[in-house]
């Protein structure tokens, strides 16, 4: 493959369960956990560490930046963003400011990665009407999009009042700031990416991968349309890594069926049964199992859609920190070598 490979890991923040004294963790315990996974995640060579950003209380983290700046402080290499930011619920200059002020903190590591979100509950708790879903992430991106050019802003939308000749600071140090669009399988935001000339990052979290070539196809399409350059493409998956494939399954299946049956009851799904989980591990988008399963698996995705960067979503409901922290290390001292090498002699 012609371009630079990246791997990356990203969590929630899920709220895991406490192997000493029995039920689950404080929200508190769990981002001082999350840090710990960040600074871990840079030992072991890691590219980009990402956080999401959610307002409920199966997962911790809220104020990703914070997080972020706190694994700032103790790393020194690996990139650091979210997973996603809300943008339609944000205000994007305060957005902007914060992330500028991460890049200054990490010495230029800082990523963002705007979505729509999945989840709906910062829309009524900061005051948004859930019906202007679409058109609130349109506004404001657009209104983003003209921030990291960092030039005097003119600007007029629908969401505020308008910008005229207004500069914000503090202003990034070095270059712009890296920022990807996050789709979960919306082809008018593949489009809406290459439009502003930004990074694609595709969130497959069920079926099998090579799906969405269509969306790589459309984003290449897209950039010829509007006279932009090739930008890079990730993708996002859940998975978890152990010793042995066998350990992996056994280990992962009660957490990963605790936190989709959850989620799945909001959405009216019915509960994950093992053939379901199983399927995923085989020929879906759950990469589970051992080092070498993982990162042939990796490999073939990446292979297939032409991606730049692989982020692994390794956190799932309450499994442990302890187990979490050796997925780490196992993705990062053994897959990551493994992967590449298997894409070296690709074009």
């Amino acid at each position: 493959m012609d371009q630079q490979l990246e791997f990356g890991l990203d969590t929630f923040g899920d709220v895991t369960f406490d192997t000493a004294q029995g039920g689950l963790l404080s929200q508190a315990q769990v981002i001082r956990n999350v840090i710990d996974e960040g600074v871990l995640a840079d030992q072991m060579g890691v590219d980009f560490f990402g956080v999401g950003e959610h307002h409920r209380d199966d997962f911790a983290i809220s104020s990703p930046e914070i997080v972020l700046a706190a694994i700032a402080s103790q790393t020194h290499r690996i990139r650091l963003g979210t997973a996603v930011t809300v943008l339609s619920s944000d205000d994007p200059i305060r957005l902007f400011q914060r992330f500028a002020t991460l890049d200054a903190a990490s010495s230029g590591r800082a990523e963002v990665i705007l979505g729509r979100g999945s989840f709906t509950e910062s829309f009524p708790l900061f005051g948004y009407d859930l019906a202007q879903y679409e058109a609130l992430f349109e506004d404001k991106l657009d209104l983003f999009a003209a921030l990291i050019r960092q030039e005097a802003v003119n600007w007029q939308g629908s969401s505020r009042p308008p910008l005229v000749d207004q500069r914000v600071f503090p202003q990034l140090e070095h270059g712009r700031l890296r920022c990807w669009i996050g789709v979960g399988g919306s082809p008018e935001s593949v489009v809406r990416a290459a439009k502003y000339d930004m990074p694609l990052m595709l969130a497959i979290i069920g079926g099998d991968p090579k799906r969405f070539e269509r969306y790589v196809d459309l984003s290449q399409r897209a950039h010829a349309h509007f006279g932009t350059a090739l930008q890079p493409i990730g993708v996002h998956s859940p998975g978890y890594i152990a010793d042995t494939d066998a350990q992996a399954r056994a280990e992962l299946w009660p957490s990963y069926k605790q936190m989709r049956d959850r989620i799945g009851r909001e959405r009216g799904w019915p509960p994950m049964n093992p053939a379901e989980f199983n399927q995923e591990a085989d020929h879906g988008s759950l990469y589970v199992g051992s080092p070498s399963t993982v990162a042939h698996k990796i490999a073939a995705t990446m292979k297939a859609l032409r991606l730049s960067r692989f982020q692994l979503k390794y956190s799932a409901g309450p499994m442990p920190h302890e187990k979490l922290m050796r997925s780490i290390e196992l993705y990062g001292r053994e897959v990551i070598p493994m992967v590449r090498a298997l894409l070296a002699d690709r074009t």
